[in-house]
């Protein structure tokens, strides 16, 4: 059974080193969210360090999840003073259980706050697609989704919530938000 590979992506306003107010408070919203988010049904896995150490981004391990990567139009910093960004790179069932997780609970008023935190890029902040039973979806192919979802819109290879497709490619949606279709999942 295949499952539902999802890849975010948003520019901070500022450094994650940055000790403002602002920036502390979505790091450890973060440290709230996380857990909460694994523990909800449906969730499969997501990217983590293999070896578990601190530094930036570029520089850890993600083991099978590949080499992090960042879309071409990222231009801010990758050294651990200058890095702005947040990513994730995540694993779900399907298409319901992952809306609910992201559209509830802590999540959600984070989702509230996150124009306080990130910058409006013009660029989508999200992307799902669909990957085989026993594949890791890498950093590159969550970035490859998130720019041709950018450049051409949604599609059974890069969708949304709005905008998506069931495992075979037709259009589905969750019910009450996307378009008006007969199939509900």
């Amino acid at each position: 059974m295949p499952h539902l590979a999802l890849y975010t992506f948003g520019v901070l306003k500022s450094p994650l080193a940055d000790p403002a107010p602002l920036t502390r408070e979505l790091h450890d919203t973060g440290e709230a969210v996380y857990p909460k988010i694994t523990q909800h049904p449906g969730y499969l896995a997501r990217a983590e360090p293999a070896d578990r150490d601190r530094g930036t981004h570029f520089d850890l391990d993600w083991g099978a999840w590949g080499e992090f990567a960042v879309p071409t139009w990222y231009g801010k910093g990758r050294t651990v003073e200058t890095i702005a960004l947040d990513a994730t790179l995540s694993l779900w069932t399907g298409l319901s259980p992952a809306f609910d997780a992201i559209y509830t609970g802590l999540h959600r008023e984070a989702l509230n706050r996150r124009y306080d935190w990130f910058e409006r890029t013009g660029h989508p902040s999200y992307v799902f697609w669909w990957v085989a039973d026993g594949v890791t979806p890498t950093w590159q192919d969550g970035v490859s989704r998130l720019e041709h979802l950018h450049d051409h819109g949604s599609a059974p290879h890069a969708f949304t919530f709005h905008h998506a497709f069931a495992p075979d490619g037709t259009p589905t949606r969750i019910k009450g938000i996307g378009p008006k279709s007969d199939q509900v999942r």
